[in-house]
């Protein structure tokens, strides 16, 4: 199985970091740097599929695990990216059943795909069969390594929450609580008590629905808090906040010996 996938439902808590830049070398840094588990971020972060599979050579040959977000939910870019070898994904903005639903098929072969569609065949010529070196991908492995998540980010995906974990083939959901926060009319305020009212329903709903729980930090909700509430994967630190903050430090301790003052101070998010 899916090593990743085989650690969250074994009850093991899992951390991440996001890769941003799409670049290779940076994500094999993180891996042998303390960070293992590489999200690669395609809604947000720099490159197309191309990039984030070279990314994902360089992890992998690291020795490491990723989960790749894709940009959006479509049958083509699920499929896409399932063929060149992703078998942990993430959706954005999920927020009907029916969207759940779509995406479960198009990550699945059709004996679990609904109505009897789902992904396309190429098995023996696309990476994700190991180019054909996995005789048994399509009839009994690629169904079962897949691990999909979708994000919950509004209150439309809060409100049918129980059925969007109940769609067979979803393994988890992703809380996305900066952008649940905004949708609710509090940007960059997390902390406000209608958000995390409604942190605290996802977290009710995944759990009733007996579904891995996934987030970032924020909200005054660090690792351990995360930890402590029941989250199987959070995905808490990127490789643009590394190297801002470092480039910071090291520009502030150059202004303090020198006696100048050029360096910003804000500080930056961690996503």
């Amino acid at each position: 199985m899916n090593p990743l996938k085989s650690r969250l439902l074994s009850g093991k808590f899992v951390t991440a970091a996001w890769a941003e830049l799409g670049h290779p070398d940076i994500a094999e840094i993180l891996v042998r740097h303390g960070w293992p588990t590489v999200l690669i971020d395609g809604e947000h972060g720099i490159g197309d599929l191309e990039t984030w599979v070279a990314v994902a050579r360089a992890v992998e040959a690291a020795g490491g695990e990723t989960l790749l977000r894709v940009p959006d939910g479509s049958d083509t870019t699920l499929k896409k990216a399932m063929d060149r070898g992703f078998r942990s994904i993430i959706v954005p903005m999920v927020n009907t059943v029916e969207q759940a639903t779509r995406i479960a098929a198009s990550c699945h072969y059709p004996q679990r795909g609904a109505g009897g569609i789902g992904r396309g065949y190429a098995a023996p010529i696309v990476r994700g069969s190991d180019y054909g070196t996995r005789p048994d991908y399509a009839v009994q492995t690629a169904n079962d390594d897949v691990l999909l998540f979708v994000q919950c980010e509004t209150p439309e995906s809060v409100a049918a929450l129980a059925e969007i974990a109940g769609v067979e083939g979803i393994d988890g959901i992703f809380l996305g609580p900066n952008d649940l926060a905004a949708t609710m009319g509090h940007i960059e305020d997390m902390d406000h008590a209608s958000p995390q009212a409604a942190f605290a329903e996802v977290e009710a709903k995944v759990r009733g629905a007996g579904k891995l729980l996934a987030t970032v930090p924020g909200g005054g909700r660090d690792w351990a808090t995360l930890r402590e509430k029941g989250f199987n994967l959070v995905a808490g630190v990127n490789d643009v906040s590394f190297l801002v903050d470092a480039a910071r430090a090291s520009a502030q301790d150059r202004d303090a010996q020198l006696g100048t003052q050029t360096a910003p101070t804000e500080s930056v998010a961690r996503y």
